[in-house]
């Protein structure tokens, strides 16, 4: 038994454990991934994004100016993230932006 992720476009739509047997079986387009992420830089998620150029399975882009970094197959804030409190991300400003610590 092995992970299937079946796409529509580059887009997961649904997550099976089965034979590939099973799977040559299927309509439409299915790859395999591991949970652990060992092949294909990440684990298969609803909704996630399977880049075929990379063959890596990722989470949708969460900002337009952040860039996917293709040894990690995680996505970059174009600024790193600061390591002395709680921030989120501002699009508009390209900074992160510091939270209040009261709603900590």
């Amino acid at each position: 038994m092995a992970y299937f992720a079946k796409l529509e476009g580059t887009q997961v739509v649904k997550l099976i454990v089965a034979d590939q047997e099973f799977i040559d079986q299927q309509p439409g387009t299915w790859v395999e991934y591991k949970k652990d992420g060992s092949i294909r830089g990440n684990p298969a998620k609803l909704n996630g994004v399977y880049d075929a150029e990379n063959d890596v399975f990722l989470k949708p882009q969460p900002y337009p100016s952040w860039t996917l970094n293709t040894t990690t197959c995680q996505w970059e804030p174009p600024v790193d993230y600061p390591n002395d409190g709680h921030y989120r991300w501002s699009e508009l400003q390209q900074q992160w932006i510091e939270l209040p610590a009261d709603i900590f």
